[in-house]
């Protein structure tokens, strides 16, 4: 069971799914073409989520306005640095820590269960830092490893974000995975028994009594890790506020609390439990872990 946990909760992506960064303009042309669905829809802030399944690989995307300028947004995000202290946040990133290996930036990544963990009972990712555009009025970046659990592999998280003339900036956020025979089986075993209720955001009909019925499956695995990601960096920017000594636990707080405005599909653990044990796994990150 805790290889399933580890399946729904990576990050990758199959090359037929990965779409490059088009570029400041067109990411201008989508914020205007999502005027309506970011100013009226179920998540109660101005977002849009979108999820799709190809052949053998999955993908979830955001986008959404976020409460910062693009400055702030910039600095914050077009740095590796700041990476780790970002992904911590999600209940199954249990280390995460930076490295440069001829000249590249590494992230040595481990993803586990919703509970503490040894490292030893994780499984490692390593990420590759790919730094993107980050002038005026446009960042990007991504992330990307070859190999996860089973037979998954082609991993990714990529980001892009623009300036808004109100002083706010526009983010698009991507994550997705492929695999194979072997990890399709063991998700489909999950989603059998322990993930069955499990459901992501998209609406897929209504009942005769207006009730949404959500999408199950992989594609709600890859909307709910979206979310959670898209809290994340949220949350993170958040802290930035706050001294440096009380950041973690004001970033804490504010994802834990996100995340709880969505229960049917984000709601896992109880606060105290979660503050606990990101608490302990951040102390470890910040020691040098081989």
């Amino acid at each position: 069971m805790a290889l399933l946990t580890l399946l729904t909760s990576t990050l990758a992506l199959r090359p037929a799914l990965a779409e490059e960064p088009a570029g400041a303009a067109a990411l201008k042309a989508k914020y205007e073409e999502l005027q309506g669905e970011l100013a009226d829809n179920q998540f109660k802030r101005p977002l849009y989520l979108k999820s799709s399944e190809g052949s053998g690989a999955v993908k979830g995307d955001i986008y959404a306005v976020l409460g910062y300028p693009f400055a702030q947004v910039r600095e914050a995000l077009g740095a590796p640095e700041n990476w780790c202290d970002i992904l911590i946040l999600h209940l199954n990133t249990k280390y995460c820590r930076l490295s440069t290996a001829q000249g590249k930036s590494m992230l040595r990544m481990h993803v586990g269960k919703k509970i503490e963990q040894d490292l030893s009972d994780t499984y490692r990712v390593d990420f590759s830092y790919r730094g993107g555009a980050a002038g005026a009025d446009y960042l990007s970046s991504s992330m990307q490893a070859d190999k996860g659990p089973l037979d998954t592999a082609d991993y990714r998280i990529q980001i892009e974000a623009i300036p808004l003339a109100d002083g706010r900036s526009f983010l698009h956020l991507s994550y997705s995975y492929s695999y194979g025979m072997a990890s399709k089986l063991a998700l489909r075993a999950y989603l059998m028994t322990v993930g069955r209720d499990k459901v992501g955001f998209t609406v897929v009909k209504r009942n005769a009594d207006g009730q949404p019925q959500y999408v199950d499956g992989t594609r709600a695995t890859v909307e709910r890790n979206t979310m959670r990601y898209y809290l994340a960096i949220d949350a993170y920017l958040s802290g930035l506020s706050a001294p440096p000594q009380q950041r973690l636990d004001k970033r804490l707080e504010a994802w834990f609390a996100a995340t709880e405005q969505y229960p049917r599909q984000l709601h896992e653990v109880e606060r105290e439990s979660y503050l606990s044990m990101k608490r302990n796994e951040y102390a470890r990150q910040q020691k040098q872990v081989d």
